[in-house]
């Protein structure tokens, strides 16, 4: 089944060029199912090359889904045009008294950042209590997952001596666990990031299970027992060129960085291996079905009750 987005949306034209199957809202409406509801917080500078590389994964499921875009409204991204922000996103106001099946919240460049300082700190805070009780299942990606380890738990991020940027190898640590459903033993994944989650905290706390993790790059996949927050430290979202952008782009800046380790083929630029390919599809089609298609109740308004 496919992805229910505007015509519009860059993401549209894109992902068809691509095979992917997306379907307009005006098609989707003739369907007597009932759609997931997955909303995206957008916290990357770069929107649209976000919204294709989640929209590309979440199509690749069975599964039919309604796609909310969600933007802060303390803080205007300068690396968009106002007018695609104003067409496809909506503020958490105007969502706050939704409900949806899944949530997924980016990360974003501010790492270096103290929590409480980052400008959108203060709404972020009440996004991530609504997603308590009113989101069945909520995927934190790289910042966003030290941003919600450290609002829910309390635990700190550490800076690390140097930038961890390049593809790592990962094993799983709870292998019988439906996130990991169909994984090889070894699986790759994207890093890049200046600091990582307290280690020691998150296995010292009975409420957080680790996943997976990497001899390089440490624990890359932890979750909560009971489901309901998923914490990805890396960026499986990630195209084939993504850290071949940002490598450049610091280059250009003159910023210290080493090449992406585990990444070009040979001194190659213009080669890449996109060895975490099937790692990212099977991350998230895990993710719809066996921690939201297969938990969320039918009717929407039922999601979250019991919870506090």
């Amino acid at each position: 089944m496919p992805i229910v987005i505007p015509k519009t949306l860059p993401a549209y034209e894109k992902l068809t060029s691509e095979n992917i199957f997306v379907m307009a809202k005006i098609r989707a409406s003739s369907q007597d199912i009932r759609p997931l509801e997955i909303a995206i917080l957008n916290l990357m500078p770069t929107k649209i090359d976000t919204e294709n590389q989640l929209l590309r994964l979440l199509s690749n499921s069975p599964l039919q889904i309604n796609l909310t875009l969600v933007k802060t409204k303390s803080y205007k991204s300068t690396h968009i045009s106002e007018d695609h922000m104003q067409t496809f996103y909506k503020t958490f106001d105007e969502i706050k008294d939704l409900k949806f099946d899944g949530m997924i919240v980016t990360g974003a460049p501010v790492e270096d950042i103290p929590f409480e300082q980052v400008k959108y700190w203060k709404e972020l805070t009440k996004i991530m209590d609504y997603c308590k009780t009113n989101v069945t299942s909520t995927l934190f990606i790289c910042w966003a997952s030290q941003a919600a380890s450290y609002y829910y738990y309390g635990i700190e991020k550490q800076q690390l001596p140097k930038k961890l940027f390049g593809v790592f190898a990962n094993h799983a640590v709870e292998s019988n666990d439906m996130l990991l459903k169909g994984m090889n033993d070894e699986f790759y994944m994207p890093q890049s990031r200046h600091t990582r989650i307290d280690e020691e905290a998150i296995l010292a706390n009975e409420d957080l299970v680790v996943l997976a993790k990497g001899e390089d790059c440490g624990i890359s996949i932890f979750k909560s027992r009971d489901n309901s927050k998923i914490f990805v430290t890396g960026h499986a979202e990630y195209d084939r060129f993504t850290l071949r952008t940002e490598y450049e782009r610091d280059l250009k800046k003159n910023l210290p960085i080493d090449k992406p380790v585990n990444y070009f083929v040979g001194d190659d630029r213009n080669k890449v291996d996109m060895c975490w390919l099937s790692t990212a599809n099977l991350l998230f089609y895990n993710w719809l079905n066996y921690y939201i298609y297969q938990e969320t109740p039918f009717n929407r308004d039922d999601i979250g009750k019991g919870k506090v």
